[in-house]
């Protein structure tokens, strides 16, 4: 009993931490999208 909930918590902190990892990567991939797009509208001026 006292394993099972031992694992349960460790899914779930596992879940947690690649939640905030995926969200993380989202905005560097976002922030890098808009560095190109700044940069190609300064090259069409």
């Amino acid at each position: 009993m006292q394993m099972t909930k031992m694992v349960l918590a460790l899914l779930a902190f596992g879940t947690l931490i690649a939640c905030e990892t995926v969200e993380g990567a989202g905005r560097d991939l976002s922030s890098a999208g808009d560095a190109i797009t700044e940069e190609s509208q300064e090259a069409q001026e």
